[in-house]
């Protein structure tokens, strides 16, 4: 029976096929392949026993079943792996894991699926900012407050909400696309690094085995991959994942009753509470703040897996069996559901327009107190005129403008016409040209990456 969520609950069938205990047996037979296909290659042992060893490792052969009955008898996970191998190639399996340690095969084969893992991730991604992409030229002309510190600050669109969550959701992708040269690479060096089981053809067969894998090989290790490499994806993911959380907090925030401009898709059939039939809970971006915590959390095993004993110790091993799955399926998960989240994402213009005017022109104090500067008034006694008015407006529950209309200082710089244009509308700066420009430069990416 099912224990952890993500083997029942969280992210896709995709993501969870990638770690579970039969591809992860798999990654770690391909690794023993192709060490074998090395040697030969090598003329370190006979090409028939690589191609035997090759054609029989794979789970067909060897049973997840049997390598765990062996593992309870020895106790070691990777040894059980090798005896199980061998005692499917018969005489040819004299040469299985010749040369190698544990760690050369775990983490080559981690390298296998989390390059599986992160293929996924980015083409998530890369669906994200396809749509984030649409709603940002779809609303650049959306008109909304800006809010800072909670509160009512100057206009702005909903088209630069989305570019900003576009142009960071770019960033991600750069970051993985970078950060796979240092991730992605496996190791065939032996019990401290030296290659010293390996002879004088150690550094070929390390090149060999990786190039068949398809990964990069580290210029230098000890047991084990140096765990600075796993820290760094560990902190690219919560990075993912911070984004996400920003997005569903922003989303929960603008369906709040009370303001009510946007709401995440609510189903036909779908229930908001066991007992209040009327609620429409933002249960999807609340799913996907939580689970970023989980994946925030995450972040410190990876880093205090970087320093260890010596040459290794095992302290890191246990730690990984968790966090690495259960960051990448639940980074799944959030993904998916922001997808489906901005994807469906309903708007309600009534409130963003009377959100806008809900201060009584207050948020038109900034460019109020600009257009004096402009008719001559100093900056700093601008700013004072105004905050008074503001203030004043706001105690006497009056319109801003209004009160300006009536104050002498400000009749003796402005006119009607002058207050008269002082509207929300006109107030977005070049936010247009702003979004515009963020969505050229994705456009011109997008073409690099299909280039």
């Amino acid at each position: 029976m099912a224990v952890h969520p993500i083997d029942y609950r969280y992210g896709s069938e995709e993501m969870r096929k990638i770690w579970d205990e039969g591809n992860k047996l798999q990654k770690l037979l391909d690794v023993e392949a192709a060490l074998a296909r090395a040697h030969a290659q090598l003329g370190n042992i006979p090409k028939e026993s690589a191609e035997i060893i090759s054609k029989r490792a794979n789970i067909k052969h060897v049973r997840l079943e049997r390598v765990k009955e062996i593992e309870r008898e020895i106790h070691h996970d990777i040894m059980a792996v090798v005896k199980a191998l061998t005692e499917v190639c018969g005489d040819h399996g004299r040469y299985v894991h010749l040369g190698a340690t544990s760690n050369d095969i775990i983490d080559t084969a981690n390298a296998l699926l989390i390059k599986e893992s992160l293929e996924l991730l980015l083409k998530d991604l890369r669906d994200l900012r396809s749509i984030l992409k649409k709603l940002a030229r779809k609303h650049k002309y959306t008109v909304c407050i800006g809010r800072t510190h909670g509160q009512h600050a100057v206009p702005t669109t909903y088209g630069m909400k989305f570019a900003i969550w576009l142009d960071e959701i770019q960033r991600h992708i750069d970051r993985i696309a970078e950060a796979k040269k240092r991730v992605l690479v496996g190791q065939i060096s032996g019990a401290v690094g030296t290659m010293a089981s390996l002879g004088d053809r150690g550094i070929d067969i390390q090149q060999l085995v990786m190039e068949d894998l398809g990964l990069k090989p580290a210029r230098i290790s000890n047991q084990i991959i140096q765990r600075d490499v796993y820290a760094e994806l560990a902190g690219i993911l919560a990075l993912v994942a911070s984004t996400l959380d920003k997005i569903g907090l922003e989303i929960r925030n603008l369906q709040r009753t009370e303001i009510l401009e946007v709401s995440e898709p609510f189903g036909k059939k779908q229930v908001g509470s066991s007992t209040m039939p009327h609620k429409r809970n933002p249960i999807r971006t609340e799913k996907i703040c939580g689970l970023a915590r989980v994946i925030y959390s995450n972040v410190i095993p990876a880093l205090l897996n970087n320093p260890l004993w010596h040459e290794r110790d095992l302290t890191n091993s246990s730690v990984e069996r968790v966090i690495l799955p259960e960051t990448f399926v639940l980074l799944d998960e959030m993904l998916k559901n922001m997808k489906k989240v901005l994807e469906g994402l309903e708007f309600f213009p009534e409130n963003i327009k009377r959100n806008l005017n809900m201060t009584h022109n207050l948020i038109m104090a900034e460019p109020l107190m600009l257009k004096l500067t402009e008719r001559g008034m100093g900056r700093q006694e601008a700013h004072e005129l105004v905050r008074k008015l503001a203030m004043k407006a706001f105690e006497e529950k009056k319109d801003l403008l209004d009160v300006a209309r009536e104050d002498r200082a400000i009749n003796q710089y402005l006119t009607g016409k002058d207050l008269d244009s002082l509207k929300p509308e006109n107030y977005i700066g070049l936010a247009p040209k702003i979004v515009e420009n963020v969505i050229e430069y994705i456009e011109a990416r997008e073409a690099e990456e299909e280039s």
